[in-house]
């Protein structure tokens, strides 16, 4: 089956994560993508490009570069690379994060089983940013009822391990501007709009994290994004106001913790997961 992967890479990426991630894409990979879209939003460093050249010279017939005069943000990017895309399945994925090897070949068995389905995703298990080891695994719903209950309160899907429909995320309007929320906002809209959903169990992707990225998921900017969230809902009749507006709070509250604060607390509802 041909695919599309789809990524984009800005100046503050790491060049060793960037090589790890394309090599995940290829190297390890049991099924491989027959094109590679690299967004590169903005102007990059001098060792980013280093890594681009490396891979393009690598792989010349399937790594499509766009590079963008100035950053205009991931779900900007994304749309822009998505209209490179030339096959109806792309399949997402970050450039700092690592593919196991039979991602690709779960998700193609998945959608050769399932051509109904319109977007899916699977488990990811995220890592330690500085030791590397194991610090929780976000596994989300696996059946459309259950998927459409849950993203009441979170995202549905996991971006990074996601595979959509081109023709889906584009009838919809595809990504848009909406502060560290571009993929909740685009999934609200795709399962407003009665397309099919679906999610894995299995592991797809090995994402990097850390308390430092925690301790940022805080402050004004937050919560205005929770609040164009209820707005998004409002509009589309997604669930009913005065539940929107309990979730609105529900997940606002926590943005005004001082950071160390709400390391703690993930912390602990990683530890209660874990058991």
């Amino acid at each position: 089956m041909d695919f599309s992967v789809l990524l984009s890479v800005y100046i503050n990426e790491k060049p060793l994560y960037l090589d790890e991630a394309l090599s995940s894409i290829w190297d390890n990979q049991i099924s491989k993508p027959n094109e590679i879209i690299i967004v590169e939003d903005g102007e990059l460093t001098e060792e980013l490009y280093k890594i681009l050249d490396l891979w393009s010279s690598k792989l010349p017939l399937l790594i499509k570069r766009v590079p963008l005069e100035e950053n205009l943000g991931l779900g900007k990017a994304l749309n822009i690379g998505l209209e490179y895309c030339t096959n109806e399945w792309v399949f997402r994925m970050d450039s700092d994060d690592i593919c196991l090897p039979d991602r690709f070949s779960k998700q193609i068995e998945f959608i050769t089983k399932n051509p109904d389905i319109d977007i899916f995703s699977g488990s990811i298990q995220e890592i330690d940013i500085t030791t590397n080891n194991p610090i929780a695994t976000r596994i989300v719903p696996e059946s459309f009822q259950d998927i459409l209950k849950y993203s009441y309160y979170r995202s549905p899907f996991n971006h990074v391990a996601v595979a959509y429909k081109k023709s889906v995320v584009q009838s919809v309007g595809g990504y848009q501007h909406h502060m560290y929320m571009e993929d909740y906002n685009l999934w609200i809209r795709i399962l407003a709009a009665g397309y099919k959903a679906a999610n894995l169990q299995d592991i797809l992707v090995v994402v990097r994290a850390g308390d430092d990225m925690i301790g940022r998921r805080r402050g004004r900017i937050y919560i205005e994004s929770e609040w164009q969230l209820f707005k998004l809902k409002r509009s589309l009749n997604y669930q009913p106001v005065p539940h929107a507006l309990l979730v609105y709070f529900a997940r606002s509250i926590p943005r005004l913790l001082p950071s160390n604060l709400l390391v703690v607390i993930y912390s602990k509802l990683r530890d209660m997961k874990s058991h």
